[in-house]
């Protein structure tokens, strides 16, 4: 398949180049959409290179790819004080762009193009982002100082169309601001421009055509494999030879062996601050006879852009990687959160299981609640006689559980907070020694709980002693005939029911497991008295169940303040860096013709 290619009617064409309008849209989508959150080294070089890689995919491929026979789009770029607006207005042979001392000089952007091309440059075709303004020629005798659009920051992102019979048909020349200008808004704007180029002239001086910044965008144009025009400007006489032998030999060095060389003399301009037309005339007949070569124009077009797809594949396979740095290193954040509050959960079940919260308050109440004197001798006498204390237990009249109750939820409240408290400030530690996870929290200090938290975790407790009321209720439900459970009713037998979820005393040492053992044992004995063995384990998992539940949605909640800054990434997947993948090696097929 070799979809970069004339428009056919054809049907195998036409499919084809379909499917590669379709591959490059997509390319499009993904990249609009690629996120890198996490500062990373090298994330903010990835981040530049997929929105230069979008622009140029707006501004030069797609419409370069559906209008190959439009004509062809010379950007003239370079060093400040390379010349380069002087050369424009050698080349068109009178003043139409501004050139002087005074730097940037050229600010706005000027587009040159033959008057029976206005149509291919007057839509947003080429450079979309950029507005249209339609300039005029300047009247004849307008020194060079005076030419082009005045000088207007606002017009930075606008182009000045110029339709000018001296611009050969076919090729439209581009004066852009300077590479290394003093200006971030014109570097980026130079570098936008020459990446929309179908071919470069690039301008440099004698003295400077060793500077690092414009051989860092010639190598980007080895890159494309565009066409590169370098002008070499201001050449003192005697010093012809010597530098343009200098200048050729470092651009066969760096793969540009097939770019052409002009030399333009150290000249004085006329009063109008023109080169004479002999000083441009080699650079002048080239663009003229590539402008009547229809067949090669298309040729030259047709190499650039496949150079520029194989370049762009290898910039999205680069974005793949950044992106699959980007997983990896989100995934240890929020393993690290992850584990901090697992942690926590761990921690709370076990408070919760083994008797732990079987003290003080809680302790109290329930002594309070079965009566603490004769019954709990009886316990240190004999943890047999326990069966027939039961019977004893559902005669008499018990006090309300609503004691008990308010007990566990303060219990349980304080032991979730504080452990809730103490995965927050593991996580917010492990992020700041993380320069990701530091970059991601800046300034704000996660290292605790919300200030609702404690509220939110009194309401879920008192959802759950609902719950367990709800279990009680349904298992109840079809034993109402009997007495005991009349007698007993909801809140005493839910009340129960927590102490056992609570009273496994794993926790407990000396006494302690003596008083929280012989809790569990009462508690159970009298749940299974109401509604048998089976029925209270399992009303006791699923109770147990719901408390646990409901702590890890509650720890959840704080988690999740976290992870929400890792964004989409924190999912653990990223099927961005298998798309890109397949993209780019997809852009390598269409970039070779193949």
């Amino acid at each position: 398949m070799s979809p970069i290619i004339l428009p056919s009617d054809d049907g195998g064409t036409a499919k084809a180049s379909l499917a590669a309008l379709a591959l490059l849209e997509a390319v499009r989508a993904e990249l609009e959409r690629l996120q890198l959150p996490l500062e990373l080294p090298g994330t903010q070089e990835a981040r530049n290179t997929a929105k230069a890689s979008l622009r140029q995919l707006e501004d030069y491929i797609l419409p370069r790819y559906r209008s190959l026979e439009a004509p062809l789009l010379a950007v003239v770029g370079g060093s400040t004080g390379a010349g380069k607006s002087t050369l424009v207005n050698a080349l068109v042979g009178h003043p139409v762009t501004r050139a002087g001392a005074i730097r940037p000089t050229t600010r706005q952007p000027i587009l040159l193009h033959h008057p029976q091309d206005t149509d291919w440059f007057s839509s947003t075709r080429v450079l979309p982002s950029l507005a249209r303004i339609r300039g005029e020629r300047a009247p004849a005798g307008t020194a060079a100082t005076e030419a082009g659009p005045t000088p207007d920051p606002a017009a930075m992102n606008s182009l000045a169309l110029v339709a000018d019979p001296a611009v050969p048909k076919g090729v439209a020349l581009l004066d852009a601001p300077d590479v290394d200008s003093v200006s971030d808004d014109n570097r980026e704007l130079a570098g936008q421009l020459l990446a929309a180029a179908d071919l470069w002239l690039f301008v440099t001086t004698a003295n400077r055509y060793a500077d690092a910044v414009p051989w860092r965008l010639l190598l980007d144009a080895a890159s494309r494999d565009i066409l590169v025009a370098v002008i070499l400007d201001r050449v003192p006489q005697g010093a012809q030879t010597e530098v343009s032998a200098d200048l050729r030999s470092m651009l066969g060095r760096q793969g540009l062996t097939g770019a052409q060389l002009f030399v333009v003399p150290e000249t004085a301009l006329d009063e109008l601050g023109m080169l004479p037309s002999e000083a441009t005339a080699p650079i002048r007949a080239w663009l003229e006879g590539m402008a009547a070569d229809v067949s090669g124009r298309a040729d030259i077009a047709r190499r650039t852009l496949n150079g520029t797809v194989r370049a762009l594949s290898g910039k999205v396979e680069l974005l793949a990687l950044a992106a699959l740095d980007q997983l990896e290193s989100s995934l240890q954040l929020t393993d690290d959160v992850v584990a901090a509050f697992e942690d926590a959960a761990t921690k709370i079940s076990h408070a919760t299981s083994d008797g732990s919260l079987l003290r003080g308050e809680v302790l109290a109440r329930w002594q309070d609640f079965v009566g603490t004197g004769d019954f709990f001798r009886a316990l240190e006498s004999g943890i047999g006689r326990v069966r027939d204390r039961v019977g004893a237990f559902f005669r008499g009249q018990p006090p309300p559980a609503v004691q008990v109750e308010a007990a566990i939820e303060t219990g349980l409240q304080a032991v979730i907070v504080a452990q809730a408290a103490r995965a927050a400030e593991d996580a917010d530690q492990r992020w700041r020694a993380d320069p990701a996870g530091r970059a991601l929290l800046s300034a704000q200090d996660l290292s605790g709980v919300t200030a609702d938290f404690p509220a939110t975790v009194a309401a879920e407790i008192r959802a759950w002693q609902s719950d367990v009321m709800a279990l009680i209720r349904s298992e109840g439900a079809a034993r109402r005939s009997q007495a005991r459970w009349l007698s007993f009713g909801v809140n005493g037998l839910g009340v129960v029911l927590m102490i056992v979820v609570f009273s496994l005393t794993g926790g407990l040492t000396g006494a302690e497991v003596g008083i929280a053992g012989g809790t569990a044992v009462v508690g159970q004995k009298l749940l299974e008295a109401v509604f048998g063995e089976d029925a209270v384990r399992r009303l006791t998992h699923e109770a147990r169940q719901s408390l646990e539940k409901r702590c890890a949605a509650l720890l959840a909640g704080q988690q999740q303040r976290f992870l929400e800054r890792i964004g989409p990434l924190s999912s653990g997947s990223s099927p961005a860096v298998e798309r890109l993948e397949a993209l780019a090696k997809r852009l390598a097929t269409l970039g070779e013709g193949a």
